[in-house]
């Protein structure tokens, strides 16, 4: 039976080819973390960590996490079939870019009968039905050299229904004024804040005033931005 460091390096390996980056922005964590997956040095993955990894790597959870049952899942296939399904290429999926404004009421907002007329941006994330992209802007949003890279025009993906990690980056709404914000969520002596991606920015402790919108689980740099 193969090992989780082989099964990664197997579909990491492509095609598509995957970086280590990527996997780590994909599940929320450190790169570090996905260095020890493909080093070996930590066996297995759980928990939501498998599902967003298996997710994004368009591969099954039980043949990521143990080597048994199909690769890829396939409706054609019975359960508990011992033919594996054929691999394909990862698929893509495709979310509309809404505005910050809209992002303060963002499931109205994507549900809107004109968000056809959205820029739509694809991903190999699937970030959920209600999931949207948001264009980092304004120096609030950016981050300081040696931290992840968040340049202004990034394109960042929010998934609204998968619940935040202390250390992972969200949007965040303050509700008296549907002004939203792109912040890391942290915890310190047990309690929530709000960390700025810029130092020059106060935090804020997560309480009855703020509203979390939704997780980051992808990023990337849109064509149009390259000069």
């Amino acid at each position: 039976m193969s090992t989780l460091q082989e099964r990664l390096r197997q579909i990491m390996a492509g095609p598509p080819k995957i970086s280590q980056a990527a996997l780590a922005r994909a599940c929320g964590i450190k790169p570090p973390s996905v260095n020890d997956w493909i080093s070996g040095k930590t066996k297995t993955i759980e928990g939501q960590n498998l599902l967003l990894a298996a997710e994004f790597l368009g591969v099954a959870p039980k043949w990521l996490a143990t080597g048994r049952g199909p690769v890829r899942k396939s409706a054609g296939l019975a359960e508990g079939s011992n033919v594996e399904a054929a691999l394909q290429p990862t698929r893509s999926f495709s979310y509309p870019e809404i505005s910050w404004v809209q992002a303060g009421t963002a499931r109205e907002a994507v549900e809107m009968g004109n968000i056809a007329l959205c820029p739509q941006h694809t991903s190999d994330v699937w970030a959920g039905e209600d999931a949207f992209w948001l264009r980092v802007m304004g120096d609030s949003m950016t981050v300081a050299s040696g931290s992840p890279s968040f340049p202004e025009g990034f394109l960042i993906l929010i998934a609204p229904d998968i619940e935040p990690r202390p250390g992972q980056f969200v949007v965040a709404r303050m509700i008296s004024t549907n002004e939203a914000t792109f912040k890391q969520l942290v915890r310190d002596a047990g309690e929530l804040y709000l960390k700025p991606l810029n130092s020059s920015y106060p935090t804020r402790a997560v309480d009855d005033t703020w509203e979390i919108v939704g997780t980051v689980v992808d990023g990337k740099m849109p064509k149009s931005v390259f000069l």
